[in-house]
């Protein structure tokens, strides 16, 4: 039977094909691990291209093309104290989920926004649409280098100076794209950028990294897909306990703030439902104390678990909700 005769919208094939490049590049690199074929100092020196090139140029190209729209403030402001809210949620709930893990309220809050959401988004959607999903984004950023970062680096170190964490806010190249993206779009900059000399070939070549991001993130994402056994049951609980609060906002905020309440578009929506059930940031591992093994595998058993939950959640929701 042809795909036409079961389906005269194609919309099965359609969700397939959205589906499998996401399955193939995350089993590649899950793959490329297992077989040594690439190694772990080649996986961090890719991380480094994606954050500090490939990212900010997808970024900076969806913030200058995307339509931006006063209601956009809205967003960026409900997931700020969205996030806010879920650590205070798991602070609350640390006595009974996660008791004796000092970094269970930091499990509760926060979203893999960079190394997961943009690909599973970028994937599904096109990577053209791919701002939408930064102005979701954007509240949660300021959470994460604000509170979040200054949480996590306090309880390190010891009391974090403002000042220090503006600055890493305004010299992250992510930041700095977004930004830049923002201004050169409000000055309606948006076309002339790309007709005029010299201008135009940057342009292009950004579009060029652009096209690297999603696969390198997934390849990524992939290989760092790992499981310790002997604390893999006790990581089940953070999992339940965050989507048990997170996913009835996933179902119930895009279509009510989103859709009815702000007139966004499906596109909007989905970005939003994409957020939202993204697993809490890769940062993590990377602020944590160094005299925890035991905390930083609790931890890292969690961050894979819910990636895995996360794509599958989301390969859901892309066949319920075609669009």
């Amino acid at each position: 039977m042809r795909w036409g005769e079961w389906d005269d919208n194609g919309a099965v094939a359609d969700i397939i094909n959205r589906v499998l490049p996401i399955l193939i590049l995350l089993f590649v690199g899950i793959a490329m691990r297992r077989t040594r074929f690439i190694s772990a100092a080649t996986i961090d020196d890719l991380r480094k291209l994606i954050v500090n090139l490939a990212l900010p140029a997808v970024l900076f190209t969806a913030f200058l093309e995307i339509e931006i729209q006063a209601s956009d403030s809205v967003l960026v402001v409900v997931t700020f104290v969205l996030c806010v809210l879920l650590y205070w949620l798991g602070k609350l709930l640390q006595p009974r989920f996660g008791a004796g893990r000092e970094y269970f309220p930091f499990l509760m809050t926060g979203f893999e926004a960079g190394m997961l959401g943009i690909s599973l988004f970028g994937t599904a959607y096109g990577v053209d649409r791919v701002g939408r999903f930064g102005i979701v984004d954007l509240g949660h950023e300021i959470f994460i280098w604000f509170v979040f970062l200054a949480l996590l680096m306090a309880k390190r170190d010891g009391i974090r100076k403002a000042g220090d964490l503006t600055r890493s806010f305004l010299t992250s190249p992510v930041i700095v794209a977004i930004l830049v993206g923002i201004v050169a779009n409000l000055a309606g900059l948006r076309d002339s950028l790309y007709d005029w000399p010299v201008l135009g070939g940057v342009m292009n070549t950004l579009g060029f990294l652009a096209g690297l991001t999603v696969p390198l993130i997934l390849l990524v994402v992939g290989y760092g897909i790992y499981f310790d056994r002997s604390g893999l049951r006790e990581a089940v609980v953070p999992v339940v306990v965050r989507l048990a609060f997170v996913l009835p906002l996933a179902i119930v905020l895009p279509p009510v703030l989103v859709g009815h309440i702000l007139g966004g578009s499906d596109y909007a929506q989905a970005a939003m439902f994409t957020l939202l059930i993204l697993p809490p940031p890769f940062i993590l591992p990377l602020y944590m104390k160094d005299d925890v093994p035991d905390e930083r595998r609790y931890v890292n058993n969690t961050l894979s678990l819910y990636a895995l939950v996360s794509i599958l959640v989301f390969i859901v929701y892309l066949t319920v909700n075609p669009i």
